[in-house]
């Protein structure tokens, strides 16, 4: 079993990016409070830097490589949310950065990537960029993998720690899952400074490997099959999946259609522009409160906005 990370792991990294990274909302949320029935508080996460949490592990892992690492260049894959952020990291500290993507990658997300600098490769499937990222450290480059790091990790488990710092009476709290860096880390701080917080994670069908790797025991390959691709990981890491199995209540699967569903909530009641990826959360609300009762006082981690409005129009059929 993979070492856990500790409260002390999750600090030193928010010392580590202090500066870099913004110190996002937590605000209480009376619209979703109104549409779910209980006391919501948000964590606002998709106002960071490049959209999304990811620029917080892409700078925590950054800063921690010595200087002939970084003088190799990174590298890392993505469905968009960490090339997005791991261009801009690396931008931001002189570093050359290469962003594989499958062709699926949002449009958008690839221009944000070369418009910070980086080296964008578009590859036929997500298990293609995989095996470019893989050939690319072979030949020199140095690795920043998405969430199978715990140095990553840390860094997105700032989040939980400025939301557990803010919102210490929250007694569930959604997290959003892709690979698992972030439940993992977000779940690792909640676990450490809120006695009693359960942790829920958030999946939406084709993009359920967690899921799939909770009910077979350890990680399997899936393939992909979503429309939110920043969640539309080929597999958990056996990292992850410890963290996930020893730390989170349950991994709740939605459909897209209900993810999408969510976003539109998500701009309804609390007036922002968030990702199915985040939309997710609001879906799988309802099955939490079925299982702990209408004393909860639920905390969502509202993880990214990189999504246009062209795609929800797409997605809703309006």
């Amino acid at each position: 079993m993979a070492d856990l990370l500790t409260i002390h792991d999750v600090h030193a990294a928010a010392e580590a990016i202090e500066g870099r990274v913004l110190r996002t909302p937590t605000l209480p949320s009376p619209g979703l409070s109104a549409l779910l029935g209980v006391p919501t508080t948000v964590k606002l996460e998709l106002l960071q830097r490049s959209g999304s949490f990811k620029i917080r592990g892409a700078f925590a892992k950054i800063l921690s490589l010595p200087a002939e690492a970084r003088a190799a260049g990174v590298v890392g894959v993505s469905g968009g949310n960490h090339g997005i952020a791991l261009a801009d990291a690396a931008n931001a500290l002189g570093v050359a950065a290469t962003v594989v993507m499958p062709s699926s990658a949002p449009a958008r997300s690839v221009e944000l990537a070369r418009a910070a600098g980086a080296d964008v490769r578009l590859t036929d499937s997500l298990a293609a960029a995989f095996a470019l990222m893989n050939d690319l450290v072979d030949a020199g480059a140095t690795l920043v993998h998405p969430y199978d790091d715990p140095v990553v990790v840390a860094g997105q488990g700032t989040v939980g720690l400025e939301f557990a710092t803010d919102a210490p009476d929250v007694t569930d709290v959604l997290v959003s899952v892709g690979g698992g860096g972030f439940i993992s880390g977000v779940a690792a701080a909640f676990r450490a400074l809120v006695p009693g917080v359960r942790v829920w994670g958030v999946e939406v069908e084709g993009a359920d490997a967690m899921r799939q790797a909770l009910d077979a025991g350890g990680p399997v390959d899936i393939t992909p099959t979503s429309i939110v691709s920043t969640l539309s990981a080929p597999h958990a890491s056996q990292l992850t999946y410890d963290h996930v199995l020893s730390l989170v209540e349950d991994v709740l699967v939605v459909s897209d259609a209900d993810a999408v569903r969510g976003s539109v909530a998500l701009a309804e009641t609390q007036k922002v522009w968030a990702e199915p990826a985040a939309g997710c959360l609001v879906a799988a609300a309802g099955s939490v409160l079925e299982r702990v009762g209408p004393g909860a006082r639920l905390g969502i981690v509202v993880c990214g906005g990189n999504v246009t409005f062209a795609d929800v129009v797409r997605w809703t059929g309006a």
